[in-house]
């Protein structure tokens, strides 16, 4: 019992990660119908920027963190500004494989840059994150991911139900033609959207570094997670984002712990072939009905 809590409490922790990080993928594919295939190489840019500086850079880690991210929220500007938004009005195909195009050029900065070994970050989470409930231990890593997992969740939800910007990034979402007619700056929303996402990628490839060290074709690999994740959950659901990346973070963490950790990386793309063949549109997206 005390080992299938402590699978429990990793596989949560783990599945919030997974759910936000997939919350920025959804929030661009609402918001502009792009898949952005260079999900993964956000998430690596992340965890190498607070590499870089905590290590070379020698700034303490909680500036290191906010700029990291601060970075990373003006990195996505210039992405949808320079290369996103010159293709609007084209098919969406272009799109797409531009994404999949900065995803390649990405990953080869990266290893120009940093190489392609592993790394890891200082030992900096302080022994006050540990905690022992009973038998089952809470490593400081765990407990610094449901923290910030938890205070990230508040601040989207604050974001999105009470600030303007929120509320027009919701509307674009339901419907553009609509949002455009009523005055909602529709391409300053993208750009937004894109923002967001790529800060809350960062994020997630900075925890993910702390837990599995920072290697460019791992955190590339963590990051097509996200497609079985807003799949389960639903491609055009935030929430459902969040509840099936925890799905997904409680099937690896029970699969390495009770079968074979070999395994575990297999088991979300089994959940994707399933929910596709059964339940194509997810736990929590909307059935699109098309009458001819």
């Amino acid at each position: 019992m005390e080992f299938f809590l402590q699978l429990l409490v990793n596989g949560v922790c783990v599945g919030l990660l997974y759910g936000i990080s997939a919350m920025g993928f959804v929030m661009i594919f609402k918001a502009s119908s792009v898949l952005n295939f260079a999900h993964g190489e956000l998430l690596a840019l992340g965890a190498f920027f607070f590499l870089s500086l905590v290590t070379w850079g020698k700034i303490p880690v909680a500036a290191a963190f906010v700029l990291t991210l601060a970075g990373c929220f003006l990195l996505g500007f210039l992405i949808e500004k320079f290369f996103l938004r010159p293709l609007i009005g084209e098919k969406l195909i272009f799109v797409i494989m531009l994404t999949v195009g900065l995803a390649a050029m990405f990953k080869g900065l990266i290893l120009f840059i940093w190489g392609g070994n592993l790394h890891t970050y200082p030992e900096f989470l302080p022994a006050s994150l540990e905690f022992h409930l009973g038998s089952i231990y809470i490593a400081p890593v765990y407990s610094a991911t449901l923290v910030i997992s938890v205070v990230f969740l508040v601040l989207f939800g604050l974001f999105f139900k009470k600030s303007s910007q929120g509320i027009f990034m919701r509307s674009v979402a339901d419907n553009q033609k609509a949002a455009l007619s009523l005055g909602v700056h529709v391409r300053r929303v993208f750009a937004l959207s894109w923002a967001i996402a790529a800060m809350v990628a960062c994020m997630s490839g900075i925890v993910l570094g702390i837990i599995n060290g920072v290697n460019v074709h791992d955190l590339s690999a963590i990051g097509l997670k996200v497609f079985p994740v807003v799949i389960l959950g639903g491609l055009d659901s935030i929430g459902g984002a969040i509840i099936g990346g925890i799905i997904i973070g409680l099937l690896e963490t029970f699969t390495g712990g009770y079968l074979s950790p070999s395994l575990r990386d297999v088991v979300p793309y089994i959940v994707l072939v399933f929910i596709l063949m059964v339940k194509p549109y997810g736990l929590f997206g909307l059935v699109e009905i098309e009458r001819v």
